[in-house]
């Protein structure tokens, strides 16, 4: 996961900060030097770090934070205000003109950067939002991409327009802009040819395109896993095209999260949304705020409940709520909050946005089922029938060597699993007086494993 070496330095420098009572100068100073020491190890661009450190370092030797009663906390927030400030304070999302208007998108990164897959996500989020869009394959170059960009509309629900490789871009896209109008689309993007560095082919192309149709925003994706030159191939387009904002994918990857502390102060652009995963669903609108909070540990509850409230009604809460109660909580719940979870992005996910458990050691010490352990418990569900799914006190010895046979594991992983239930179903009962109706309808729903 991006940023994790990241997050466990800074974590472990103010936790030492934490734990003296008055600060020195020298003190601010030195736990300054490790965090210059570990956003430079994360491959931030040098004069970022450089200025980055200065504002803080002006801010955090001042009297106000030595007189503070809580020094150490009061130097979090400002190391907290500044990188939200250095990755844009505001979120920014794509210029969209109004519904009876085309919106015209432009699409561009090298070869490998996750830019036909982007280009899908975003089209599925923008017909999620009311818009219907049109892609148009212009990347005449690869027949791949082209049959690429028709699979994943196709999963997406969205049309794709295309001429083949026998047409220059510049001439799809007016056909495009043509055929969007006569059939009410009203958003087109264009998923342009990358190549596998930068070369004036490719930016002829793309500069054509925009001196001969109006792009309201020109999209790049780059790949955060290339470090600082993920930041410099920013730039190079900026200053060649020019760029309305950048999407940063395989953030879910080992990446040491450079890219995305660098490429707004560097570029002046925006980071528009982040790829946190190969599914269609895994494209994430970019928070400056919620990314700084969960890189300095503090969680990103906001989107766990924004994540909660896409797969958990409000009805369905309130289910699950009176049921934990009243301790009727089945098999069938068990495997439906599995689910739910998996559509959140898997446990790890949610725990990452949990405060103190972002990016860091604690979720790695953690015992967390895998997905092969998670998988085995689907499987032992679904072994057994919808009678012992409801009512799991029935299940006695020869139904757990049936249930056993069925899911292909040994009876002791059954037991294991009856036990865990029970064990769950208890603590969710105690712990039921601890949950509001408020929260209940906020999504916030316990997942017991």
């Amino acid at each position: 996961m991006a940023f994790e070496s990241l997050s466990d330095k800074l974590q472990n420098i103010f936790k030492n900060l934490k734990g003296k009572g008055k600060l020195s100068e020298a003190d601010v100073k030195a736990a300054l030097k490790e965090v210059k020491l570990a956003l430079l190890e994360a491959d931030v661009n040098f004069k970022v770090v450089k200025n980055f450190i200065k504002s803080i370092e002006e801010r955090a030797v001042g009297e106000e934070v030595m007189e503070s009663l809580t020094p150490g906390q009061m130097v979090i927030k400002i190391v907290n205000e500044e990188m939200v400030k250095l990755m844009g304070s505001e979120t920014t999302e794509l210029t969209l003109r109004p519904q009876n208007e085309i919106t015209t998108i432009m699409m561009m990164g090298l070869q490998g950067a996750g830019k036909t897959t982007t280009t899908a996500k975003i089209a599925g989020q923008l017909k999620a939002k009311g818009r219907k869009p049109l892609l148009v394959a212009c990347d005449i170059y690869r027949p791949a991409a082209i049959e690429q960009l028709q699979v994943n509309g196709k999963k997406q629900g969205v049309e794709v327009f295309s001429m083949g490789t026998g047409h220059k871009p510049v001439d799809i896209t007016k056909a495009a802009l043509e055929h969007a109008k006569k059939n009410d689309f009203n958003v087109v993007i264009i998923d342009t040819a990358g190549r596998l560095h930068i070369d004036e082919g490719m930016m002829d192309e793309l500069v054509e395109i925009k001196d001969n149709c109006t792009i309201d925003n020109s999209v790049l994706v780059v790949d955060a896993m290339t470090g600082q030159d993920a930041v410099n191939v920013a730039k190079s387009f900026e200053e060649k095209i020019g760029i309305d904002g950048v999407v940063l994918t395989k953030l879910d990857g080992d990446t040491r999260g450079g890219a995305a502390l660098s490429i707004r102060a560097v570029t002046g652009k925006p980071i528009l949304y982040v790829g946190m995963g190969e599914k269609l669903s895994d494209l994430q609108q970019f928070y400056p705020d919620r990314m700084a909070s969960r890189i300095l540990g503090m969680g990103d509850v906001l989107s766990l409940i924004e994540k909660a409230e896409q797969v958990v009604d409000e009805e369905k809460a309130k289910e699950y709520e009176k049921k934990f109660k009243k301790a009727e909580f089945n098999f069938e719940d068990y495997l439906e909050q599995m689910q739910q979870v998996k559509q959140m992005g898997g446990l790890e996910e949610v725990m990452n946005m949990l405060p103190g458990m972002g990016f860091g050691d604690k979720l790695k010490g953690a015992e967390l089922p895998d997905e092969k352990a998670m998988g085995r418990v689907e499987a032992i569900i679904y072994s057994m029938t919808p009678e012992e799914r409801r009512n799991p006190s029935i299940l006695n010895v020869s139904r757990k060597n049936r249930i056993a046979a069925g899911a292909g594991v040994n009876i002791a992983e059954v037991n294991r699993l009856v036990k865990q239930f029970e064990q769950s179903k208890k603590l969710m009962k105690q712990m039921s007086g601890m949950m509001s109706g408020k929260k209940a309808k906020r999504g916030m729903f316990k997942f017991p494993f």
